[in-house]
């Protein structure tokens, strides 16, 4: 037989008939990408009427609460089913334990209200971690120079 035959190799499966044509290649696909597995992320700040580009991250705005709501309500038009938003905290209210994280009346608590207000049907997911409100940056309690993860 020639090398590298089917019968050679013993192959229970021809992967390349499951290559050769869009439509087969559709039919035996593993794996859709809709919008349905999509969560879009937003980046806030404070403020009114403001989308302040990310110096960072070219295209990426941060965005006051009222233009996250407009954002969210996109999202449900798009059938995105999520938002994740993720705070830039004011370093006057950033220290070293992270406690604007639970001021009930912090920027994500805000804006959580105010998107699930006007726009009940997306889901909003939250990083709970505290790099936005340490003033050390780390996203957790800092102890002698190591993060503590219990009691953080």
């Amino acid at each position: 037989s020639r090398a590298g035959s089917a019968a050679e190799l013993d192959l229970a499966l021809r992967p390349r008939r499951n290559r050769r044509t869009e439509w087969i290649r559709r039919l035996v696909r593993e794996h859709a990408l809709t919008t349905d597995d999509l969560i879009w992320p937003l980046f806030l700040v404070e403020g009114t009427g403001l989308r302040v580009p990310v110096d960072s991250m070219p295209g990426i705005e941060r965005l006051s609460v009222d233009q996250a709501v407009r954002e969210a309500e996109r999202a449900v038009k798009l059938e995105i089913p999520a938002i994740a938003l993720f705070p830039y905290t004011d370093p006057a209210l950033r220290d070293a334990d992270g406690s604007e994280a639970l001021n009930p009346d912090n920027l994500v608590c805000r804006a959580i209200r105010a998107i699930k207000q006007e726009v009940p049907a997306v889901g909003i997911v939250c990083d709970v971690a505290l790099d936005p409100y340490t003033s050390h940056g780390h996203d957790g309690l800092l102890r002698d120079g190591v993060i503590v993860n219990d009691e953080t």
